[in-house]
């Protein structure tokens, strides 16, 4: 009976992470665009590589097996908007100067097709890479394996299922490339 207990109270706990725990709790009073760098800078001090700068108008919702703080990469000035949700099944490397609109979603969790008894198969956990200087729309997803290149824009709502160019902008569902845009920098003179 003890044994069994003991199996059930493991798999039960199997999605409980300290860290990101201890952070939820800490900044639990904290309300929406209130203490954004507070945020980043408790989630430093926990072991999470974030850049210098980064901003969270709220605590992104993490979910994932292992070593969370281990998976998720952010660079310097980046800012997540309020709720959004993180997958990490596989990691995922966020660069820097780059926006995460509201209730932004990103997947890396993919499973194969099952037979006919259960079609959810194996776990195949996929990573996910969002170049330097990209825009996520309002609640668009990103879903797993899926590379956006620098520089580029996934409209609002978009299901990103492929990889994106570098200056691409897309969007719909699924997401397709609506339109080149300019690698340099309006008003910015090239070398």
């Amino acid at each position: 009976m003890m044994q069994k207990l003991l199996s059930v109270a493991r798999e039960e706990m199997y999605g409980l992470h300290p860290r990101w725990l201890l952070a939820r709790i800490l900044l639990f009073p904290l309300p929406p665009y209130v203490g954004s760098r507070l945020r980043v800078a408790l989630l430093r001090l926990l072991g999470f590589h974030i850049g210098q700068g980064a901003s969270m108008w709220g605590l992104p919702k993490l979910i994932g097996s292992g070593k969370l703080h281990q998976k998720l990469t952010i660079g310097h000035h980046s800012l997540f908007n309020i709720d959004c949700f993180i997958d990490l099944a596989a990691p995922i490397s966020i660069g820097s100067q780059v926006v995460l609109g509201p209730q932004v979603t990103l997947i890396t969790g993919a499973h194969e097709i099952g037979d006919a008894s259960c079609r959810l198969g194996l776990l195949v956990p996929q990573p996910i890479v969002i170049g330097d200087g990209a825009w996520l729309g309002a609640r668009c997803t990103i879903l797993p394996g899926v590379t956006v290149g620098s520089g580029s824009v996934v409209a609002a709502g978009a299901v990103v299922t492929k990889d994106v160019q570098p200056n691409t902008l897309v969007g719909g569902v699924p997401a397709k490339v609506m339109r080149l845009l300019d690698a340099v920098q309006e008003g910015a003179v090239a070398p």
